[in-house]
């Protein structure tokens, strides 16, 4: 099985890209679907933040309160990595798990990991190929504004405390630009499936 990386900045459209992915017949893996596994009540890793970050970050059911943590770690590097080091290596556990039973039970698949921090994790380096959706700047804001109601302060707050798109873009095999809206971006999934497609087949990933 063809072990793939998606990644890409907030509002790109990352997820229509995973959504076309699915369409095409590649397995999807939600890294945010997990992530929301591993902070799961009475489990290790909630126990592991709470008792870094403290009970506040719990709500009384014993649920992880997003927004108290949220508000710990944003804007504070070193708080956000302690927290990343918790949580990675136990999405990483549940990546492979998930990973080694597709490919038992299809190993000429292709399955694709969908993960917002793909690359600032590292976890990027696990995979022999990486997909990185971008689109312009200025799409990528107003994009941001209408999705989630935001002023545009806080919408350009929120991208500039992620890894700069241009930055992501480096470490892409394959970029697909969504800029010019679905259609095109379809198109250009397509692409990029097609060759990985012809990868899976031949054992040739140059």
């Amino acid at each position: 099985m063809l072990r793939v990386g998606l990644t890409g900045s907030i509002a790109v459209g990352k997820s229509f890209v995973a959504r076309v992915f699915r369409e095409l017949g590649c397995h999807i893996i939600d890294a945010d679907a997990l992530a929301r596994t591993v902070v799961e009540p009475g489990g290790e890793g909630i126990r592991a933040i709470s008792d870094t970050f403290g009970h506040e970050v719990l709500n009384e059911d014993g649920t992880l309160n997003r927004l108290k943590l949220s508000g710990l770690v944003f804007g504070d590097a070193d708080r956000l990595a302690q927290l990343n080091s918790l949580m990675h290596p136990r999405i990483a556990v549940l990546q492979d798990q998930l990973l080694d039973q597709l490919e038992a039970d299809d190993p000429n698949g292709i399955a694709i990991v969908e993960a917002a921090l793909l690359i600032e994790s590292g976890t990027y380096r696990r995979f022999p190929k990486t997909v990185v959706v971008f689109c312009r700047p200025e799409v990528q804001l107003e994009r941001l504004i209408a999705r989630n109601s935001m002023s545009r302060v806080d919408a350009e707050l929120r991208i500039s405390s992620q890894m700069s798109q241009d930055e992501k873009k480096r470490y892409g095999d394959y970029l697909i630009d969504t800029t010019l809206g679905f259609d095109e971006a379809r198109r250009q999934t397509i692409e990029v499936f097609l060759h990985l497609r012809s990868i899976q087949l031949t054992g040739d990933s140059s």
